[in-house]
């Protein structure tokens, strides 16, 4: 609780490296390690401890803004050096927005320290991403690596949350280009208290709209779990036209998680996804939120306008099904109240869901939950707005009331 509000944060991150996760991988699997060699990244840490990542194709953006554009510079590289942008310092004199630091291990293998955390800002449920499980092995295409990373990382989930089920919660690992797998995982993993939603991992040539997804679609139906989706910036899978960004950082982290939420957002409307499986809301997280009113009034309009009508015709418009709360956002503090406010105005009270981004740079750690509570905005909206927004939203959404 933060000021009497409860607080359920649906952007956190935990992050498993390598020799986390292999623990958990089975052992006739941990072979295939091999074929990831070109794609390794191994940090030293000290003590004899390393920490390994992927880098499977990074997008360069080596460019500054102004200089002359090299095109043959631009293009992913398998196996290629991350180009990482600087975190500038905040006040405190730490990476990014902290004012103090999260303890250590919080991100990765110390849930202890993680639920320590959320005391001190207020939170009580953190929602987890495993980006560095997640959808990057994909970029070789082939499914039975992708799921050795997913299953690994599902047992590490239940390890991880083991001692507290009520706080910790996270989303399924599922590859969209093996349909029948992903299905089997899911009814595996149905009863564990951890998990809420659904994170599918798309191959780099199939929509989200695919008819082979139908049989997946049914199952999360069946098992009244949402879907989730979380874009990524620097490497695979790559965000909509991460090439046209002409190699400059600043325009592509700009771009990179909205358009993504934005293309999904009107493949997911347009398909009639929503009509034909009513368990299954959809939420975007680290996206922003401004766009989202613009862009359904958009869309509505550009399905009229275009004589592009879906088939059959769809139930709403493409508005009515966030005013509805089937699709969701997270809404990150930067883009401040006014800007929030303003999507309120236009979309209800349905739609929002708070988030941080713990641990990461864009977290205000540990004072996110407390400065969203004292935004003036809530005098207008109203006290039941404020708990929609801070927990009551995230509790529909995840199925926890």
């Amino acid at each position: 609780m933060k000021d009497g509000y409860k607080v359920i944060d649906m952007d956190t991150h935990v992050d498993p490296t390598l020799e986390d996760l292999e623990k958990y991988m089975d052992p006739d699997f941990r072979p295939r390690l091999a074929e990831l060699e070109p794609y390794r990244r191994v940090k030293e840490l000290g003590e004899g401890k390393t920490s390994t990542t992927f880098s499977f194709a990074p997008a360069p953006y080596n460019r500054t803004a102004g200089q002359p554009y090299e095109p043959e510079q631009d293009t992913p590289v398998p196996g290629g050096q991350r180009t990482l942008f600087p975190v500038p310092q905040s006040k405190t004199g730490l990476a990014g927005h902290h004012r103090i630091l999260p303890r250590p291990g919080s991100g990765n293998t110390n849930p202890e320290n993680r639920v320590l955390d959320m005391a001190d800002e207020g939170r009580d449920v953190d929602f987890m991403f495993g980006t560095a499980a997640a959808g990057g092995v994909q970029y070789l295409n082939d499914p039975t690596l992708s799921e050795g990373f997913f299953k690994a990382y599902h047992r590490f989930m239940h390890d991880f949350s083991a001692d507290f089920p009520d706080k910790l919660k996270s989303h399924a690992l599922v590859p969209a280009n093996d349909v029948e797998w992903a299905i089997s995982e899911l009814k595996s993993l149905a009863k564990e208290p951890w998990l809420t939603a659904v994170w599918p991992q798309l191959p780099g040539d199939m929509p989200i709209d695919d008819p082979s997804l139908e049989p997946l679609w049914a199952t999360m139906n069946d098992l009244n779990l949402p879907m989730i989706h979380h874009s990524f910036f620097v490497d695979f899978p790559w965000f909509p036209g991460y090439r046209d960004l002409w190699g400059y950082n600043v325009a592509a982290r700009t771009a990179a998680h909205v358009w993504g939420a934005q293309r999904l957002c009107a493949f997911i409307i347009c398909s009639g996804m929503l009509d034909r499986y009513p368990n299954i809301n959809i939420a975007m997280a680290e996206c922003g939120h401004g766009w989202l009113p613009q862009w359904v009034i958009r869309l509505g309009e550009m399905i009229y306008y275009t004589g592009q009508h879906t088939t059959p015709p769809m139930d709403y418009k493409p508005i009515e099904y966030v005013q509805m709360g089937r699709f969701m956002c997270t809404t990150e503090p930067m883009e401040g109240a006014a800007m929030t406010k303003a999507c309120f105005d236009l979309l209800g009270d349905n739609w929002g869901m708070h988030q941080s981004d713990y641990p990461h740079g864009e977290a205000h750690f540990p004072d996110t939950a407390g400065m969203i509570i004292d935004w003036p905005i809530w005098e207008e909206l109203g006290e039941e707005t404020l708990r929609k927004h801070m927990a009551g939203n995230a509790e529909k959404y995840l199925r926890l009331a």
